[in-house]
């Protein structure tokens, strides 16, 4: 073998052994933050919310069916867009066993101003700081809006998007449940 045969060879055997070394990071640190979100979920299901009328939602009311949670705000324009497509999935698949929530992480008047303009089919809580908090805990590590997590039946996060979703995908989603 000629020396820029052997050179070609040891640079390619390094390449591969970081391109090995950098894989199994990411996985470690995927697996670790899929690890974390499911831990969080566990949480999640002992949470209590209050609605924008007073009441208050149970979490653990929503366990055991596949469940949609969207965390969204009054002040957000992507969330305000994807809402009446959230909606209309509820509608659609709620017959087919799912569920949905939105949590709003605003105060409570803006949510009643806002649901009275645009009313939605689904029930809304007020996540408040605790709201972000999960949201951060679920994957959501920019803090950021809108932010979307599909739960399958046994409460375990199986899908998590940052930015704005639409009926479309959340219907795909849905079907590989």
């Amino acid at each position: 073998m000629t020396k820029t045969g052997r050179r070609a060879l040891l640079f390619g055997g390094v390449a591969l052994v970081a391109s090995g070394a950098g894989a199994g990071w990411a996985w470690r640190r995927n697996h670790g933050q899929e690890a974390q979100a499911q831990a969080s979920a566990g949480r999640l299901w002992t949470q209590r919310f209050a609605r924008p009328d007073g009441s208050e939602l149970a979490m653990s009311s929503l366990r055991g069916r596949p469940l949609v949670l969207n965390f969204w705000a009054t002040w957000c324009a992507p969330c305000l867009k994807e809402l009446p497509q959230i909606d209309r999935f509820h509608r659609d698949f709620q017959p087919k066993g799912w569920q949905v929530l939105g949590l709003a992480l605003d105060k409570a008047a803006p949510v009643r101003e806002f649901l009275a303009k645009l009313p939605l089919s689904f029930p809304v809580a007020l996540g408040g700081l605790d709201g972000t908090d999960v949201a951060i805990e679920l994957g959501n590590l920019q803090g950021a809006l809108p932010f979307t997590v599909i739960f399958d039946a046994q409460g375990t996060p199986r899908w998590h998007k940052l930015g704005e979703t639409g009926y479309a995908e959340l219907a795909a989603q849905a079907q590989k449940l």
